[in-house]
């Protein structure tokens, strides 16, 4: 009961985080002619309403696909038309086709912030919550609590959901697939995962480690027995799953490849993350390696978009190549927890056409082994808010930003004492570190070096949240903060990317037979 009492606990504090920020500004708020993310949504549950299904993808009259055109996948024009039901019995203004294009009143701003609450109290919140009961360690039990909230006041997903505006729901159902795979639900792990890619179709990042995994399990289960039934079931839950979200478009093969064109647009080039470059939205400010090398080589300039989709595809391929082939291998539920990170982080870096709030695909996994590796974790989520931090000044929401990123630091400390969790065996580099033995001596000063890197990181994203906040910048130079920004979190990427996978390969067999860290 106590255990209950302070989860109840953790989720009205992170409830009332998420309540405050809601109260702030959104995505393109007052900005015509495209707004933003908000108005985004709004328009999906304009055009899923008041138009049949087999116009929901299409250039038509009625639907402009200049104009924030459905470019996710059908559960995201399910979801849309739900809250579209809704918003028509509350008010049939805020769905009006034509007429209640970029619409903003508080009502509305009020009834939108209610379905994101929604969506997380339903979905994403108590993913968190189960899986943090399900840790096996009887100190991680202890903490579970503890965990949730670290978890549950990460301020990028809190800023980008009740911020700037986005639901949760595709990581939520991420989530749920994770949680379903630790208690060996296989099955319902893989329908899990099937909706939430078919929701968003960014969930790509996570379905390397999701297909290896289980297919390493149907492998060690032998594919003459056990693993080639399995193997069986989890094909039929993947197809059955993807021809029920499909089922009303699935008439026509038209229409399957004019949705499949939307949601991969590759001809809009490497750096295009999003139909049309709105006021609110800077496309070439991203964290990744394309954005950050376009500093110095215009890789627009040089390469046809063609070459670059090959070089896109070898550079990521390669990249999560060895986590992937270790997993396969060696299956097992921690390997497949850092796999989902890895593989999530080179898609992140060197993907084509990559927002910037892809990196939350990266953080939410981040989240699941915060547990046992506190100090990194925690690390990376600041540097993933941080590298928000240009959008969302856009949004106004510096404020929010100021506020909460902070005081998750502060709650990371208190929780997992993160500054003295910083020795080779805490950073899961034990291995890593007795196969140097070269340089075993250099490990001894390893805290050290961590600890000062990890303040030295704190400091420089201190000053430039300060510069790109108060300081204009020079007249030559106006995307200066924004570019530095970008910059700074990229190499932070890279060396984590490369500090992930020296942990996933360097991990021992019988360690990674664990079932839950």
């Amino acid at each position: 009961m106590e255990k209950w009492s302070l989860m109840t606990i953790t989720v009205l504090l992170a409830l009332t985080v998420r309540w405050a920020v809601s109260l702030g500004s959104y995505s393109g708020a007052g900005k015509p002619p495209m707004y933003g993310d908000y108005e985004a949504q709004r328009h999906w549950q304009e055009i899923t309403y008041n138009l049949p299904i087999r116009q929901w993808y299409f250039n038509t009259s009625d639907n402009n696909l200049l104009y924030w055109g459905l470019d996710y996948p059908p559960l995201t024009a399910y979801h849309s038309f739900v809250c579209a039901y809704i918003a028509k019995l509350i008010n049939p203004d805020w769905v009006a086709l034509h007429t209640s294009r970029g619409y903003e009143s508080q009502p509305h701003k009020l009834f939108m912030r209610t379905t994101v609450f929604v969506a997380d109290l339903l979905v994403y919140i108590p993913a968190v919550i189960l899986y943090c009961f399900s840790l096996k360690e009887t100190s991680a039990k202890k903490k579970a609590s503890t965990c949730a909230l670290c978890i549950l006041l990460y301020p990028g997903l809190i800023l980008i959901d009740h911020g700037h505006f986005q639901y949760p729901l595709s990581l939520g159902l991420a989530l749920w697939a994770v949680l379903c795979l630790s208690h060996d639900w296989d099955l319902l792990g893989s329908l899990a995962f099937c909706l939430a890619l078919n929701y968003k179709q960014m969930e790509l990042y996570h379905s390397l480690p999701f297909f290896c995994y289980l297919l390493g399990k149907c492998f060690k289960k032998g594919l003459k027995g056990k693993g080639l039934v399995l193997l069986a079931k989890l094909a039929g839950t993947v197809l059955l799953s993807f021809a029920a979200c499909w089922l009303p478009f699935g008439t026509d093969v038209e229409q399957i490849m004019q949705v499949l064109r939307r949601l991969f647009p590759i001809d809009r080039g490497l750096f295009e993350a999003c139909m049309f470059s709105s006021p609110t939205h800077c496309p070439d400010k991203v964290a990744n390696i394309w954005c950050s090398l376009s500093v110095l080589i215009k890789i627009k300039n040089v390469i046809s978009p063609r070459t670059q989709l090959k070089l896109s595809f070898a550079v990521t391929f390669l990249s999560l190549l060895p986590a992937c082939i270790k997993l396969t291998v060696q299956p097992s539920l921690r390997g497949f927890k850092f796999a989902l990170v890895s593989c999530a982080l080179s898609f992140f870096l060197f993907s084509f056409q990559v927002h910037e709030k892809s990196i939350l695909l990266v953080s939410v996994p981040v989240c699941l082994i915060i547990n046992e590796i506190p100090f990194m974790a925690t690390w990376f989520l600041l540097v993933s808010t941080f590298s928000l931090l240009p959008l969302l000044l856009k949004d106004g929401l510096l404020l929010a930003y100021a506020a909460t990123t902070p005081a998750f630091l502060a709650v990371c400390l208190a929780s997992f004492s993160i500054l003295e969790k910083t020795s080779a065996e805490d950073l899961q580099l034990k291995a890593f570190s007795l196969s140097l033995k070269g340089y075993a001596s250099w490990f001894k000063s390893f805290p050290r070096i961590a600890r000062s890197l990890f303040l030295l990181s704190l400091s420089l994203m201190g000053v430039l949240s300060v510069l790109s906040a108060a300081v204009p910048p020079p007249q030559g130079l106006p995307d200066l903060f924004p570019v530095a920004v970008a910059v700074v979190s990229c190499l932070h990427f890279l060396l984590f990317l490369v500090y992930f996978n020296v942990v996933i390969l360097w991990d021992s067999k019988n360690r990674g037979q664990k079932k839950m860290s």
